[in-house]
């Protein structure tokens, strides 16, 4: 769709959440309820691996990571929507929309590598426990971290640059409730043809790839949880493992129908779904996944419980 008027202004306008909804308010309270547990949750567990020496592994030092991408994940689209919400503005300017395209691409690509970081880490306690130490030492864990980041931030990077240059002839509007790239490459008057099958690589590096490294690593875990004769080791390590499969699961799986399907078969209410699924459910729900099934975060907790009538009494 080449050509045609291109319009002079550069900010957009935010349909918001679903607009032809009738109770949308209850939704948006509900999601400001879902946005505070998901800070408070992921706090709270950042805070637990931080005090508690037992947790300073490199399972919890990963997960902690996990922590930071869903924190900043969540708050990358929440306050904007609670914002324009509240003040009844719909504009968000060109520089706040590249911005959280930014983001956005940022934290999900990191988390897409953190994920797979995370298996592996989990293959190597129980498949070669004796190693494990030497394998997964500081400095491992540490590069597994950059690594996370800065693939994010070089993907994002090529995804905003090329999404903010595009030209927009017509409505300005984008029917999401933030700046998501798909929805601006339907509004340019620029055929995107060929950036879509860009997208579509993009998306075998970052979803499909890191989703078949995840299932072989599981699949040779569990071939090794078999052939344990120690039920105590059999349930920790199937506790640990399906905590984590979860958590892939409820991420990867939407970004294989967002990024790997074609666009004009999803409607914007189900692409917003989706997105609210990925970027305001999950973030609130991992923290949950890793602790209710985990014994070391809830003693964790239950320790820091047991501490604060103590130190009441001796105030």
């Amino acid at each position: 769709m080449e050509g045609g008027n291109e319009t002079l202004t550069t900010d957009f306008i935010l349909s918001g959440l679903f607009p032809n909804m009738k109770c949308v308010s209850i939704l948006i309270y509900t999601i400001i309820l879902i946005y505070l547990a998901a800070v408070t949750g992921n706090f709270i567990l950042l805070f637990l691996i931080w005090i508690d020496l037992r947790l300073h592994t490199p399972m919890y030092f990963l997960l902690s990571q996990l922590s930071l991408v869903d924190l900043a994940l969540i708050s990358t689209t929440v306050p904007k929507m609670m914002v324009n919400f509240f003040s009844g503005r719909k504009y968000i300017t060109h520089l706040a929309c590249g911005t959280q395209i930014f983001f956005f691409f940022t934290l999900g690509g990191a988390e897409c590598i953190l994920l797979t970081f995370m298996a592996y880490d989990r293959y190597v306690a129980v498949c070669n426990p004796l190693r494990y130490a030497v394998i997964m030492n500081h400095r491992v864990c540490l590069q597994m971290a950059m690594v996370s980041w800065i693939g994010g931030i070089l993907a994002s990077t090529a995804h905003t640059s090329y999404t903010m240059s595009l030209p927009i002839c017509g409505s300005r509007e984008i029917h999401h409730f933030f700046c998501e790239m798909p929805e601006i490459m339907k509004i340019s008057c620029k055929d995107t043809s060929t950036y879509e099958l860009v997208v579509f690589v993009m998306g075998i590096a970052f979803i499909i790839v890191p989703f078949g490294l995840i299932m072989a690593s599981y699949t040779f875990i569990f071939l090794t949880v078999l052939r344990m004769t120690s039920p105590q080791g059999r349930n920790k390590a199937l506790a640990t493992c399906s905590s984590h499969l979860t958590v892939v699961t409820f991420y990867l799986g939407p970004c294989v129908y967002m990024y790997m399907t074609p666009g004009f078969s999803h409607t914007p209410e189900e692409e917003q779904a989706v997105s609210v699924f990925c970027t305001v459910l999950t973030p609130m729900l991992n923290p949950l996944i890793y602790s209710l099934r985990n014994k070391d975060v809830v003693g964790a907790f239950q320790k820091i419980l047991r501490k604060h009538p103590t130190s009441k009494q001796n105030t």
